[in-house]
């Protein structure tokens, strides 16, 4: 089934919709879930609270790509069942990916206080735009979809040490390319 037909189920207010979406993305939701926090029973329950979340949004919205908006959905619960298991404890694959990044992006002045968020995103877009294809791939499945370097290597097919020696010269380019925008590293 199409996009357009499972949001058209959502606005007829159809159980059956969630059943497509399931059928259609519930892989996919899973297992970017799962990336994140480790645990196929929270993994599997985030990606439940995703499916209310886009029953609860549609309508009114009407997201196209619904794949992206769905797993934004399921990204943003799982960031925060990470949030919630992690605060007890220091340990899991997510907490390796971002430290990589925290050193493009911790200041000592907060995002809140002194960058607007919005145009930080865009200054990230315009720094994705940059990367060759293959770049970007292995920069957004490390830090969007929290891959390994071994999944990543397998899906690109370039070797793991590869990924890694790439995803290094990326972050020095994100630190140097937000330096020059003004950024404080």
């Amino acid at each position: 089934m199409d996009d357009v037909s499972i949001i058209e189920l959502f606005f007829a207010r159809s159980e059956q919709a969630i059943k497509e979406l399931d059928r259609k993305y519930g892989k996919t939701c899973r297992r970017l879930s799962y990336s994140i926090l480790n645990n196929l029973q929270d993994a599997e329950e985030c990606v439940n609270d995703a499916y209310l979340g886009t029953w609860n949004a549609i309508p009114p919205a009407r997201p196209d790509p619904l794949l992206a908006f769905l797993c934004r959905i399921v990204r943003n619960l799982s960031v925060m069942r990470y949030h919630a298991n992690t605060a007890r404890k220091r340990s899991c694959y997510y907490a390796v990916a971002l430290d990589e990044l925290e050193d493009c992006l911790a200041s000592h002045r907060t995002v809140d206080t002194e960058i607007d968020e919005k145009e930080l995103i865009q200054t990230l877009e315009k720094f994705l735009e940059t990367l060759s294809a293959e770049n970007r791939v292995i920069f957004m499945r490390r830090y969007w979809f929290s891959d390994s370097y071994a999944e990543i290597a397998e899906q690109t097919g370039v070797s793991e040490k590869n990924v890694s020696v790439k995803l290094t010269r990326i972050r020095k380019q994100l630190q140097k390319y937000l330096k020059e925008r003004g950024y404080e590293i």
